[in-house]
């Protein structure tokens, strides 16, 4: 049995606007020890999904329906805001994007980061203490036992956003929501942080969904894919297998637009013609045909569905041109 399985995750906002459908029909499954990747662009629905999960979804204006959100046998969303408490950050728990707006300004790091261990583990406030510089330390933080004292304004936006990793990685969860966890920082402090995560999976057999825009991390640190786009999953694969042959235009696209240092240094990189759609207002069909060079006619009054593909039933896409069990030609 799976350690996380989403079954038709639907988040809408209701605003003056309009209805924004933000995730539309999701489902996934994440087993113990494996790390999903959650790719698209800006706004197509990956970081609101991951709060869905958790409940961090303000309502008004935020609705979220779904036919079960599956942990360890308990169902997250018939949950109580106390029993939900108790999992979060703790069993599950999520490395936010921003973390000038995660991190509470007027509480210092040492805070921040015991009031989690003493909360869920039980620790004493000294040994939270050192705990929280150890995992400060872990994270590539320098003099750690003097940065644990101080306020998240007085750290630079790369030694904040490793706060955040640390106190995401403090409970050995079971699962791990990724928001974006290395963006702010160096390459250098990149690979450290993907090494650290990789360790508590081996340690621990921690689930990981990465949230990312880079390709590059998603293709090294990930064992499967989900694309999403305009809220929707427009195809799911292996990592191996979605990088050496995408069926969906739109992860074609996504791939081609990344550099390649095999590839001719004097070209123009590749770039999906148009924008990501208004999702209060959708086109009719397909939400990607405005911006697909394979579209038909059929593109702009159906909209497919997540369909297992015909020569590889391990593998799922929702597009008219794409061989899928349903019958697309």
């Amino acid at each position: 049995m799976a350690l996380l399985d989403v079954r038709d995750l639907r988040v809408r906002f209701e605003t003056h606007h309009g209805v924004v459908r933000a995730v539309d029909g999701v489902s996934f499954s994440l087993e113990e020890g494996e790390t999903l990747g959650l790719v698209g662009e800006s706004g197509s629905g990956k970081s609101v999904t991951n709060l869905a999960l958790l409940g961090l979804i303000p309502n008004p204006p935020g609705v979220v329906e779904s036919n079960g959100v599956m942990f360890e046998g308990h169902d997250l969303t018939k949950l109580s805001d106390r029993e939900l408490r108790r999992i979060r950050g703790n069993q599950i728990a999520m490395i936010f994007q921003e973390p000038m707006t995660s991190l509470n300004p007027l509480l210092t790091v040492e805070r921040q980061l015991t009031e989690v261990l003493e909360l869920h583990k039980g620790m004493s406030r000294r040994d939270a203490r050192k705990k929280a510089i150890s995992a400060l330390g872990d994270v590539g933080i320098p003099s750690p036992d003097q940065r644990v004292d101080q306020y998240p304004h007085e750290l630079s936006g790369g030694m904040r956003q490793r706060v955040m990793i640390a106190m995401g990685l403090l409970c050995d969860p079971k699962v791990l929501l990724a928001d974006e966890p290395t963006t702010a920082l160096d390459v250098t402090i990149q690979a450290q942080i993907l090494d650290l995560m990789r360790d508590l999976q081996h340690r621990h057999g921690t689930a990981i969904v990465l949230v990312t825009h880079d390709l590059g991390v998603v293709a090294g640190t990930t064992d499967r894919v989900n694309v999403m786009y305009a809220g929707r999953l427009v195809e799911q694969a292996s990592t191996s297998s979605l990088f050496a042959a995408p069926q969906h235009p739109y992860t074609q696209g996504l791939i081609a637009s990344v550099p390649r240092l095999d590839g001719d240094p004097n070209a123009d990189l590749y770039s999906i013609d148009g924008s990501p759609p208004d999702l209060a207002n959708l086109p009719v069909g397909c939400p990607f045909a405005p911006r697909c060079d394979q579209r038909q006619d059929r593109c702009t009054q159906e909209s497919p569905v997540l369909e297992n593909l015909s020569s590889d039933s391990a593998r799922r896409a929702s597009c008219f041109e794409v061989e899928t069990v349903g019958g697309a030609s």
